[in-house]
């Protein structure tokens, strides 16, 4: 049984790959998503090919509805969007995957049943497929070469859902270790200043007050780790044991 986890469900029209079944089913679970409903694939159901390019999302095909048409795909649906790079003359509500998932979120929080219908690969969602969708969601992509593997646009839509529906914090990771405490930091700044002043840096001498400040100011808006500090120290001790070989 699917999981109670609020979201849409997204809608393979017609695929004809296995392959790029299983690598949409995989692009699903990436994001969290697992709701996934085909219409009529080309090569059979169940699919080999699509299991095994599913690796470990091969849940996600085990739980897959199976439908015999769009129509009843999307029976149960309140309110569906149509992934198309054309707009087909057919007047609609135009998304971007991002504004798209958004007011998607909107809906299922507010208790619709929502769907995102993705076409079959080789010439998408035909007009009577994308006259059941009530709005459409158009890739900005580049327009002599605006067609998207099945699984990309599967993938760009469960990203922008992940985006729309889990609040992320910006962050910084540290690969080399621990952060540099603010005494290393200081030590590191005194190192610089001291050798930098012996180099006759701080000119004119009404200056060097401010000049030392606007140094200070730079490292203390630096994430430094400790290896960054003993690097930079090693930087300076090299400098000026090349400039004294030199003389």
């Amino acid at each position: 049984m699917p999981r109670p986890t609020p979201q849409p469900s997204f809608v393979l029209i017609r695929p004809q790959m296995g392959e790029n079944i299983g690598a949409a089913a995989r692009a699903m679970w990436n994001f969290g998503l697992d709701r996934m409903r085909i219409t009529s694939p080309r090569d059979g159901w169940p699919n080999q090919k699509a299991i095994a390019m599913a690796s470990g999302a091969g849940r996600l095909l085990d739980e897959a509805q199976m439908c015999d048409s769009t129509t009843e795909a999307l029976a149960d649906c309140s309110y569906v969007y149509a992934t198309t790079a054309r707009p087909r003359e057919l007047t609609k509500p135009v998304f971007t995957p991002a504004h798209a998932m958004q007011d998607a979120a909107k809906r299922i929080a507010a208790g619709e049943k929502v769907a995102v219908i993705f076409g079959p690969e080789r010439a998408g969602l035909e007009n009577d497929d994308i006259a059941r969708a009530n709005a459409i969601i158009s890739v900005p992509v580049n327009p002599e070469f605006p067609s998207l593997n099945l699984a990309q646009c599967v993938l760009l839509c469960g990203y922008e859902w992940r985006n729309a529906t889990v609040e992320s914090v910006p962050a910084t990771v540290s690969m080399e270790g621990q952060w540099a405490s603010h005494a290393e930091i200081e030590k590191l700044a005194e190192h610089y200043e001291d050798r930098m002043e012996t180099a006759g840096f701080f000119y004119p001498e009404t200056k060097a007050a401010n000049m030392k400040i606007n140094l200070r100011n730079l490292w203390s808006r630096m994430p430094l780790t400790r290896a960054d500090v003993q690097m930079l120290h090693g930087v300076m001790r090299q400098m000026v044991r090349w400039k004294e070989r030199g003389e």
